[in-house]
């Protein structure tokens, strides 16, 4: 446990968070936040598989910076929807940056008890202004009352699923904003043969093959074939 631990100061992820926020920068504040966040999930991976392994020695590249970048496409966004929390990217990542903002909250939605426990332990420690929701996401629009400004998820669902889950908060006036890989082309072409979109696609900050899909309107093609729990 302990050696896993000592990873967060190793020089590699040293230099890999100078570089990571280099790419979004963030208040001194924020980052001794996020310190606490990022030491808590390299412990816990020990346990609990949090993230792909490969991974940890970039957490901050590939992981932090990589849900950073969305603020800046949501500037005034100030209630946000995480689709599928996990570990806590985009969605913990968000809450530390949106701690000193009055008003700010994120909607942690997580259906793995595991990793629910551990998005409370996150927001605990790192005193971020966020709810977790243990439940399913097909369960929770209803749940979470008053507005919404923004609605996320990254490495959750294919991108007609995450349309279909999102079109309800969009429609009352939300922003959808989705991580996606190299197949979002592919992706998107399937989405259309359900919905009505017009998309902005982002080319990743963090480099590699990553977009982000941003999506102000959702239409169903055909309104009479949805059914409840199914918006895909």
């Amino acid at each position: 446990m302990a050696k896993v631990a000592s990873q967060s100061s190793s020089p590699i992820l040293t230099s890999d968070k100078a570089a990571a926020l280099a790419l979004t920068p963030v208040s001194r504040e924020t980052e001794a936040r996020l310190d606490r966040y990022v030491d808590l999930l390299v412990t816990w991976q020990a346990k609990t598989n949090l993230v792909a392994s490969s991974t940890l020695q970039h957490l901050w590249t590939r992981h932090v910076s990589d849900s950073l970048q969305l603020l800046d496409l949501a500037p005034t966004a100030k209630v946000w929807v995480d689709l599928g929390s996990g570990g806590g990217f985009p969605g913990i990542v968000l809450a530390c940056a949106l701690a000193d903002t009055p008003g700010a909250t994120v909607h942690l939605v997580e259906r793995n008890a595991k990793k629910a426990a551990f998005l409370r332990e996150a927001v605990r420690i790192t005193s971020s202004p966020a709810t977790v929701h243990l439940a399913g996401i097909g369960d929770i629009v209803d749940s979470i009352k008053g507005r919404v400004d923004c609605v996320t998820a990254r490495a959750l669902a294919p991108l007609h699923q995450l349309v279909g889950f999102a079109e309800p908060w969009v429609r009352e006036g939300a922003k959808a904003l989705f991580l996606k890989g190299q197949d979002v082309e592919a992706e998107l072409t399937e989405t259309t043969k359900y919905w009505s979109i017009e998309p902005r696609l982002h080319s990743s900050r963090t480099g590699g093959h990553g977009w982000i899909v941003e999506l102000d309107r959702i239409e169903r093609r055909n309104p009479s074939a949805i059914t409840h729990g199914d918006r895909a």
